[in-house]
């Protein structure tokens, strides 16, 4: 009788670990894609996408192609909850179950409780939910250039500031003068990308005060209102358009799940990447964090994980004794300032060139192109 493989998400780790499949398929197996999207982003480009450096199928993977590629079966919906003691999967559709499963869903920005977030705010991800407000606002903005705009945007990490960057970039393009966007920047620490070196945050904190984005710090949000955002330390800010790109959390239903999680719900993982309390269980990604190596939530990581994700598959399905991963202890950060120029964070040493720009975007066409033209076997 066929094992039951069941992948739920189309996150990076997945999408590399679906392609080695496609190339070493094993027997007697029925895999299922899960995931509520048939196009994934790549969040390496979804910066430039956002410029318009990049368009939309540049940087997204066909997931029902890459499914067929496998010899997996896709299933567009969406999963709200998993019982991992009777192996099963909730879907908004109905039910399935599964032997052995594996999550790759990213994460979400953490909105807390504050008073209106849900109402007002535009998460930065879901990425699908986030471009569709995106592609709305440019044609506000293409339809009725000379209208007033404002754009507010919370959380002054590496991805809020590149959105900040970008969006200004592309606005100014669609706008051509007939009016400026006024854009505002609210971050609650003292400085910019607090994981990242002294000299990358001053560096930014420049470019971003040079390019006219108003910039807030030490400000938390208490309150957000139609087009209004306030703080706690009284300021308010008028904005038509709120984004939120605040410190990542996971979907509520992973923690009602009864899986083992951190304080913010993410799957605690073995350095086999199984879950610590259901060994048949697998989580890679945004949406997993390793017990004995605390890693930031990183798209290199989700990518670097995908071979070794693939790999304990195979040797679990098979019997064969697992592997265990080790994650870089540093990475190199490219960080695009919307210009076609981007900054470089490694570890104590920062950068900015248009060299950078075009080290990321080899990078990122070198990823995508994993997943271009796949022979169908």
């Amino acid at each position: 009788m066929s094992q039951k493989l069941v992948l739920i998400g189309g996150g990076h780790a997945h999408a590399i670990a679906l392609r080695q499949w496609g190339l070493s398929p094993l027997s007697d197996v029925d895999l299922t894609l899960i995931s509520d999207v048939e196009q994934t982003p790549y969040s390496g480009m979804l910066p430039g996408l956002v410029a318009g450096f990049y368009n939309y199928h540049e940087t997204h993977i066909d997931l029902r192609s890459l499914a067929r590629f496998a010899g997996a079966e896709f299933i567009c919906d969406r999963a709200n909850g998993i019982d991992p003691d009777n192996n099963q999967i909730i879907c908004t559709s109905g039910q399935l179950t599964f032997d052995y499963l594996s999550l790759d869903i990213g994460s979400i920005p953490q909105t807390l409780t504050i008073p209106g977030a849900k109402e007002y705010i535009i998460p930065a991800k879901p990425v699908p939910v986030f471009l569709d407000a995106w592609y709305k606002l440019n044609h506000l903005a293409a339809a009725h250039p000379e209208q007033p705009l404002s754009i507010a945007i919370v959380g002054g990490g590496a991805g809020g500031v590149e959105l900040a960057l970008n969006m200004q970039t592309c606005l100014k393009a669609i706008l051509n003068g007939k009016s400026i966007p006024e854009m505002h920047l609210i971050h609650r620490g003292k400085q910019l990308l607090p994981g990242h070196n002294n000299w990358v945050s001053n560096k930014l904190t420049k470019i971003i005060q040079q390019r006219g984005i108003k910039l807030h710090l030490q400000q938390d949000v208490t309150e957000v209102l139609a087009e209004q955002i306030i703080c706690q330390s009284g300021l308010k800010i008028a904005a038509s358009n709120i984004f939120w790109v605040t410190q990542a959390t996971a979907p509520s239903w992973i923690k009602e799940s009864h899986l083992k999680t951190d304080a913010h719900g993410f799957i605690l993982v073995a350095d086999t990447l199984q879950s610590i309390s259901h060994p048949h269980i697998f989580a890679a990604g945004d949406i997993a964090t390793m017990v004995n190596y605390q890693r930031p939530k990183a798209g290199v990581f989700a990518v670097r994980q995908g071979q070794p994700l693939f790999n304990n598959w195979q040797n679990i399905l098979t019997q064969q004794p697992l592997q265990s991963y080790t994650p870089q202890d540093k990475y190199l950060a490219l960080i695009g300032t919307g210009d076609q120029k981007a900054i470089a964070s490694w570890d104590s040493l920062g950068w900015r060139s248009a060299l950078f720009w075009r080290l990321k975007d080899y990078i990122d066409r070198k990823f995508m192109n994993q997943f271009v033209n796949l022979n169908i076997q």
